[in-house]
């Protein structure tokens, strides 16, 4: 039979699948965005109605739109996710999870889950696999993968038909020559998207790779996005940090988030507008810039090894930092992306050779050393590797994936692998970057912590970690100067009683004393970048209106005064005493669906919203 064989209906693709492998099926799907939804959701439809069948699905990231927690959140999310998600085939599996009704012949394991989204589903929490992203391929191959179902984009060359693994080249490039090179039945299918950029090198397949392909033209899903968050002030203090830490001509990788939109932003100033830069960060410090930090344009450019390709990566290039080129050519190697449209779009719109710049590879190449190791040290030179983390202990743990009740969060990922390069490469650092506090049930709490239940990367490969008050820099350091460190980048609240225990355990002298940090001193720090056009809340945009701009700090707000029942007491309280309040918030009210009080409840809502939007006013033009 030739391959690969086309259709245009999921359902007799599914049934293809089941009949070739007699309806015992071990689904992988790649991490996030690179899934075959529609091959997933058939192939589930079948299990669901047929017992016989089983189905196991090993898969990281089921991509799935925001949800709200209140009726609050609710009037603002549901508008959201209509316009942005709309098209979007939501998975199936993912849903049946949610409802507890996933059926029993169907099982579900996740290596790396959307953060914080599957706290209170035990079936998901009790099926984790913990494992590192470069160990996943070998995890699917021990647990006898037969079917990969992937999403990619097609391109025909001199009359020849490629498919491109586009967003995920990760894990299918590791483990796609193992499975063709044994006797074992196994199925390899696709799902064509136009919207998805043709990526070439070696994430561009001949066509006979493949068994199936699903080819709907003008008939595919929407792709899934990641809208842009707010970067706080905390946020961008960090991220000034961190770019003083970057060599120019050396390596960069950076994650998924405001944090790694914060780190972007300061590069790009840094680059930009470098005296700016110097005087902010001296700010920061306290009056002196520190030894071994870099304030200047990047002349000769960074090169990105990144086991995501994170749209910062094209706001570097759009810059003209990311511009080092490693010995095949490439300014960049990621194995997977996910991002926003305008992402999407600029990979889409770039010229070939343009696009050839940007080289997706297998998971292994990326995220480790072994397998051509001499080229990658050439081109791996100066390497600032940054992740960030939830939670840090005075000792140098970091506590990225798990809490204490061993609840995970979301994954180790390839955070680990990270690290361990950063001291097998000469020069390279390991960052690790956090907020100093959090808030939780209206209550601040501190990130660094004397010691935690769990740990994503122990002690022994502790290296610098950044909150907005500084940088701690623990290689090599004693357990004595590694707390001091780590207390010198606490909040002020918290300082104190992290010393007491570590001087409670005799791990520091009862003298020291460190200055005081505040919130308030970096946000004056800040004031002059801010005036300068840099420090924005959102740096490179977002799909948040301009409407929906101005209520997310006062929906954030909200969440936090009420979050207890006495804080939600005062909130009312406060909002009702308020009035009605003025009336140029009637977009943001009618955006919540509350441009008329149907009742008391939503007259309260009103009256809450409207003292929550002049409160975050308020401390916007504090600043």
């Amino acid at each position: 039979m030739a391959r690969p064989l086309i259709h245009e209906d999921a359902d007799i693709l599914a049934d293809r699948i089941v009949e070739r492998l007699d309806g015992r099926i071990v689904l992988g799907l790649p991490l996030g965005l690179g899934k075959a939804n529609r091959i997933a959701n058939a192939l589930y439809r079948r299990a669901v109605a047929d017992p016989s069948i089983s189905l196991d699905i090993y898969t990281a990231l089921s991509l799935e739109p925001p949800a709200a927690g209140s009726d609050m959140e609710r009037r603002f999310v549901e508008p959201l996710v209509e316009r942005l998600y709309g098209r979007y085939e939501r998975l199936a599996y993912v849903e049946a999870l949610r409802r507890k009704e996933l059926p029993q012949n169907v099982r579900v394991s996740e290596f790396f889950l959307m953060a914080g989204r599957w706290l209170g589903v035990a079936t998901m929490q009790r099926h984790y696999i913990a494992a590192n992203y470069t160990h996943a391929a070998r995890m699917l191959l021990d647990k006898g993968v037969n079917v990969i179902a992937q999403l990619v984009a097609t391109r025909e060359f001199d009359g020849e038909t490629f498919y491109s693994l586009s967003c995920n080249s990760d894990i299918t490039l590791d483990i796609l020559p193992v499975l063709r090179g044994t006797d074992a039945p196994f199925v390899f299918v696709a799902e064509t998207s136009a919207e998805l950029p043709f990526m070439g090198g070696e994430a561009a397949l001949p066509a006979s790779e493949f068994d199936h392909v699903l080819h709907t033209p003008g008939k595919e899903p929407g792709l899934f996005v990641v809208p842009k968050q707010p970067v706080s002030e905390a946020d961008h203090a960090i991220g000034i940090h961190a770019a003083s830490l970057v060599k120019d001509g050396g390596t960069i990788q950076i994650g998924i988030g405001a944090l790694g939109d914060a780190l972007t932003a300061a590069l790009i100033m840094r680059h930009q507008a470098p005296d700016l830069f110097e005087r902010t960060l001296r700010e920061l410090c306290g009056g002196a810039v520190p030894e071994n930090r870099e304030t200047g344009p990047f002349e000769k450019g960074l090169y990105a090894a990144s086991e995501m390709f994170v749209d910062g990566f094209m706001e570097l290039y759009r810059a003209g930092i990311l511009k080092r080129k490693a010995a095949d050519g490439a300014l960049l190697h990621a194995g997977f992306f996910l991002g926003t449209e305008a992402f999407y779009r600029f990979l889409r719109d770039l010229p070939d050779e343009e696009r050839d710049l940007f080289r997706m590879r297998g998971i292994s190449f990326v995220n480790e050393l072994y397998g051509n190791e001499d080229a990658k040290r050439a081109d791996r030179v100066d390497a600032r590797f940054v992740n960030s983390a939830m939670m840090a202990t005075l000792l140098g743990d970091t506590v990225s994936d798990t809490l204490a009740d061993g609840k995970v969060v979301s994954g180790v990922g390839g955070q680990y692998n990270f690290v361990t390069q950063a001291f097998a490469l000469e020069g390279a650092r390991s960052i690790i970057t956090l907020n100093a506090t959090r808030k939780s049930k209206g209550r601040r709490q501190s990130r660094i912590l004397w010691s935690y239940a769990r740990s994503t990367i122990p002690r022994h490969l502790r290296d610098v970690f950044i909150t907005e008050y500084g940088v701690a820099d623990l290689r090599g350091k004693s357990d004595r100067d590694c707390i001091a460190a780590m207390v010198g980048i606490a909040d002020g609240e918290f300082q104190e009683g992290l010393l007491r225990q570590a001087r409670d355990a005799g791990k520091i002298e009862a003298g020291c004393q460190l200055p005081a940090n505040g919130a308030d001193a970096v946000s004056a720090a800040l004031r002059e970048a801010r005036n300068g056009g840099y420090c924005a809340p959102f740096p490179f945009g977002t799909d948040f209106t301009p409407v929906e701009r101005k209520l997310l700090p006062a929906l954030s707000l909200l969440k936090e005064r009420t979050a207890t029942r006495a804080g939600m007491a005062g909130a009312v309280f406060s909002a009702m005493a308020a009035g009605a309040g003025r009336a140029d918030h009637e977009e943001e009210l009618a955006r919540m669906n509350l441009g008329r009080a149907r009742g008391f409840r939503e007259m309260v809502y009103r009256r809450l919203l409207t003292w929550a939007l002049e409160q975050a006013g308020s401390r916007d033009a504090s600043r």
